[in-house]
């Protein structure tokens, strides 16, 4: 009968042991490194979005003021002022802002915060001025605006 060696036993476990820790570790780093890495990657990273175009026919109403969901839009006056659009989204909590004509100034429902037609802070809670959007003019040949493009 051969007998046993608990030496020899006890170095063959403790490989497998050995090997088995090490390769759950490697498998865990892995697994980590798998998840993180588009994490890690894209911090900080900002994929520009597209710009959206929104046209609007010429002309706009009497008053110069078109009232879009996102935006109003003012034909300016002339060459000294251009036509611009404004943010209807108010910086303070977020409502939609709304032009009074009579007035001639932006004012949000909530909590009264005025602009300018500019969208320039001139009182309430708000302490940021309207974001502002860029707008191109579509002209005919004989060289009358036909469209507005309101660049969102």
């Amino acid at each position: 009968m051969v007998a046993n060696n608990p030496r020899k036993d006890s170095r063959v476990s403790q490989g497998r042991r050995t090997i088995l820790t090490r390769g759950v570790q490697w498998l865990g780093a892995l697994l980590a490194a798998t998840i993180l890495y588009p994490l890690l990657r894209f911090t900080g990273h900002k994929i520009p979005s597209k710009p959206r175009l929104i046209e609007i026919a010429a002309p706009l109403p009497l008053s110069g003021v078109h009232i879009h969901h996102d935006f109003l839009l003012f034909a300016g006056e002339g060459e000294e002022q251009p036509p611009h659009a404004v943010s209807r989204i108010c910086t303070h909590l977020g409502c939609r802002v709304n032009y009074q004509e009579d007035k001639k100034l932006i004012e949000c429902p909530c909590h009264q915060s005025r602009f300018t037609p500019l969208g320039v802070r001139i009182s309430g809670p708000a302490e940021k001025n309207l974001p502002s959007y860029e707008v191109s003019l579509k002209k005919d040949a004989e060289g009358r605006i036909t469209t507005y493009v309101v660049h969102l």
